[in-house]
């Protein structure tokens, strides 16, 4: 949701201005644009106007997506520039709504940790898990950041692992392990007098930043693209050039799977689905001064989807739904 780029290389407030200018041309993509817009502003320093968009997106509440996770990041914003009456009454009534959603409750949990309130923190965390993680199944890869930041709280606590702490630690993946990950006597030790113990500690950062930032490199996911079966009949009768390109939908639909496979295996984080209409892509074709039987056309019109938001997380759940629109669960699907 946050742009991870350092201020140095990028103009955050002319990027917070590209992005309100594109909102203006994709209204129907306007919430994730303004989303990042107010992220640039809040790194710019330029809190008040990331406020003003936030306002902007829920003086128009019918039209948004997640109103829930616009108002935690309005509270989260305010908290950070001595709004902090209005940032509270603002969590409070998020956590009283109870979203389904886990990005709200992992936004205010975070915020009420950053302003060391750790057992609000931990509550906060908690009544989400509980909310959204009933079924017993595995949690999906959206409530991660619940279960890791709970951790970390409760680390900072030094209590006990209990029932969530383990499931946390089975969904962690990192060669640093939670627990010495969430451990605060690491924090302390950058205190220490000793070189040697403050230099091991800093070549630990060091490491786990090195694969944090790598993680994050991409401001959005690397996406291939997918066209349903009657998008792709549609784009081949208008553009028949195309067809080298799509030889057949069941081909199409092999072929991205195939592709996303040999992503991951290289290494490559943040992949993901985009789907492409032929009135969009003919739109965006335009847009590029290009004909939309342009090959090499189709690769950038993924990318700008995901840039608006449009990408959705490969691979999906394997209980989930597939990614191709069968219906079939993904495990029995494209994910055999």
């Amino acid at each position: 949701m946050r742009p991870d780029t350092p201020a140095e290389n990028v103009d955050h407030t002319t990027e917070a201005a590209r992005l309100e200018r594109t909102a203006g041309l994709y209204p129907e993509d306007a919430e994730a644009l303004l989303l990042r817009a107010a992220a640039h502003l809040e790194l710019a320093g330029d809190r008040p106007a990331a406020t003003t968009l936030y306002d902007r997106l829920l003086s128009s509440l019918d039209g948004l997506e997640n109103p829930h996770l616009v108002r935690a990041l309005k509270a989260s914003n305010l908290w950070e520039y001595d709004h902090e009456a209005e940032a509270r009454a603002i969590i409070d009534g998020i956590r009283a709504s109870a979203p389904r959603d886990p990005a709200p409750w992992v936004i205010v949990a975070e915020s009420l940790e950053a302003h060391d309130e750790l057992e609000a923190a931990e509550e906060t965390f908690t009544e989400a898990a509980n909310l959204l993680l009933t079924d017993g199944a595995e949690p999906p890869y959206s409530t991660h950041p619940l279960l890791f930041g709970r951790h970390r709280v409760r680390r900072m606590r030094g209590l006990p692992h209990d029932t969530w702490d383990t499931v946390a630690d089975s969904l962690h993946t990192s060669p640093v392990s939670l627990d010495e990950l969430h451990d605060p006597k690491r924090v302390w030790s950058l205190g220490s007098d000793n070189p040697a113990e403050l230099e091991a500690e800093i070549s630990r950062l060091r490491a786990e930043l090195g694969a944090y930032r790598e993680a994050l490199s991409r401001p959005f996911p690397v996406a291939v693209l997918h066209w349903p079966t009657s998008e792709l009949e549609e784009l081949l009768s208008a553009y028949p050039g195309l067809s080298s390109e799509y030889p057949s939908h069941q081909q199409h639909l092999s072929t991205i799977e195939s592709a996303l496979r040999e992503l991951s295996s290289s290494g490559t984080p943040n992949l993901g689905i985009v789907t492409g209409t032929v009135p969009s892509y003919e739109a965006f074709a335009a847009s590029e001064g290009a004909s939309p039987g342009d090959v090499t056309l189709l690769p950038q019109y993924a990318t700008t989807l995901a840039a608006r938001g449009r990408a959705v997380v490969w691979p999906p759940q394997r209980a989930a739904d597939c990614w191709c629109g069968s219906s079939q669960d993904y495990a029995t699907c494209h994910g055999v």
